[in-house]
């Protein structure tokens, strides 16, 4: 047999793996999405109505102050419930998805140990871009109900939950509405997951190899430390593209301002504070970064070490 009909015929063989690891990747995902929901709400709360503020530079402490004043601290929970379960499911996509291509790399590879970079961003990028499709219509609802002050959001009345949020958007453009945003949240997820996984991955090999040390040696305050830096470079590649989806998702309800993530970006760039505009909300982001991504790192490394 020739080398090239070996090289086919290792790459037409499924990696091996069962549907009891599947499932476990898929629980141990949904731990870690829940601590990062719990962890991160509040910060992602307060970008978000930064992101959606009508008053250009709105700073993180003026929106703290607001939602203290007027709403109370539960206030930074809003909409807590879908990312809860729904986040949950997004984060179990991610990392079952990764796990599933970083087994396939491996056994393509012939070894554990050589994956390289490529291969991590590629493998992280496919959990990301699957995760996508969910995480579209999940963030939508989520993002409006945090938007949500006193009377109205969105220019359509006070939404009572997650379900009454549906109604409106759908009654607003039926299911091309829902998933208004899918692009740049394809995007985000595809570049942003990507680099993510990629990131924790090298740190943990570089970690391992060092020591020369099993993946379950690595000790719980390097997972959040390399959890946090995984999740720094994520929002610092893909946080504009970020900024985008939020205005298409945070736009009124069928009297939309903007047709199209290019018409954001030319909106944004218009605007009084131009490239910058790209960047708000940044601050709350990056404090959040560390230890929600940490949390979740955690929550999955040491699930899946208790249930192996």
């Amino acid at each position: 047999m020739t080398q090239e009909s070996e090289i086919s015929l290792l790459l037409d063989e499924p990696a091996p793996a069962s549907k009891l690891q599947a499932a476990k990747d898929i629980f141990a995902g949904t731990v870690g999405g829940v601590a990062q929901v719990l962890v991160g709400q509040p910060f992602d709360t307060t970008k978000v109505r930064i992101q959606s503020s009508p008053t250009p530079g709105t700073s993180p402490i003026e929106v703290i102050r607001s939602l203290l004043k007027n709403e109370g601290p539960l206030a930074f929970y809003k909409g807590t419930l879908l990312p809860l379960v729904g986040i949950g499911a997004c984060v179990s996509i991610q990392f079952s998805v990764n796990e599933s291509m970083k087994r396939f790399f491996t056994y393509v590879n012939d070894g554990p140990n050589r994956m390289n970079s490529l291969q991590f961003l590629i493998a992280g990028g496919a959990g990301g871009f699957a995760n996508g499709f969910l995480a579209s219509p999940i963030e939508h609802v989520r993002i409006r109900l945090q938007v949500q002050t006193g009377s109205s959001a969105g220019g359509a009345g006070v939404y009572k939950g997650p379900i009454d949020v549906l109604r409106h958007i759908y009654s607003a453009g039926g299911t091309a509405a829902i998933f208004r945003g899918l692009v740049p949240t394809l995007m985000r997820e595809s570049i942003g997951i990507g680099v993510y996984f990629m990131t924790f991955e090298a740190l943990v090999q570089n970690t391992m190899h060092k020591h020369s040390i099993a993946r379950q040696q690595v000790e719980s305050w390097k997972l959040c430390l390399f959890g946090g830096l995984a999740g720094y470079s994520m929002w610092i590649t893909v946080y504009p593209v970020d900024v985008i989806k939020s205005k298409l998702q945070t736009d009124t309800l069928g009297a939309w301002k903007y047709r199209n993530s290019l018409h954001v970006v030319r909106s944004i760039l218009a605007s009084p504070l131009g490239w910058r505009g790209f960047f708000v909300g940044f601050t709350p982001t990056i404090l959040r970064a560390a230890p929600a991504n940490a949390a979740t790192f955690m929550a999955f490394e040491w699930t899946m070490r208790l249930i192996n």
